[in-house]
């Protein structure tokens, strides 16, 4: 590969990564061609990108972002290296991952080896449990929503109720009095 054609790459990997929220980087090292091919196939038909790269490309690429991402120079960027972009949901890429494990006969591959949630910063495959129950924007709106709504539903199904009450014991009361 040329010095031209690197830099091409380069220049891609970072306009990718600067218009990305959500990425990981795993291993996939270990696997069969055919369970490289199942999981870029599970990826491709859950909305997910995923694409090896150079460790050094990935680097290079990273230097040109606004976060420091050198932490990640001695044990993230080592060995063989897959991203995974996600534009939608911050756990998509960490459900995948666990949906793959589940599914085929190596339970450990492939390995998280770093994330990027918007600029926070998650490094080992100890943090993909984690990932996988961090809630994406939709699921924390909607859990906002329920949250406000559930006063006002308690409110108007107390008085509902009460107005039932009040009117049985009114009721009551006035079959007594004959």
């Amino acid at each position: 590969m040329t010095r031209e054609e690197k830099a091409v790459i380069i220049e891609e990997l970072s306009a990718k990564l600067a218009n990305t929220n959500f990425f990981y980087i795993t291993d996939a090292g270990g696997l069969s061609v055919a369970e490289v091919n199942s999981f870029r196939r599970l990826c491709f038909e859950k909305g997910v990108e995923y694409r090896v790269v150079k460790n050094t490309l990935i680097a290079k690429a990273l230097e040109k972002l606004d976060t420091d991402y050198s932490s990640w120079n001695g044990s993230v960027l080592k060995g063989f290296s897959g991203i995974m972009f996600s534009t939608e949901s911050s756990n998509l890429p960490a459900k995948l991952i666990k949906e793959f494990r589940k599914k085929g006969k190596n339970t450990t591959k492939p390995v998280l080896k770093g994330a990027s949630i918007d600029s926070d910063l998650f490094a080992g495959d100890d943090a993909l449990d984690m990932l996988v129950a961090l809630k994406s924007k939709n699921e924390l709106i909607g859990d906002i929503i329920g949250l406000l709504q559930s006063p006002a539903k308690n409110v108007v199904s107390a008085l509902q109720s009460s107005g039932g009450k009040l009117a049985g014991i009114v009721k009551t009361l006035s079959e007594r009095q004959q």
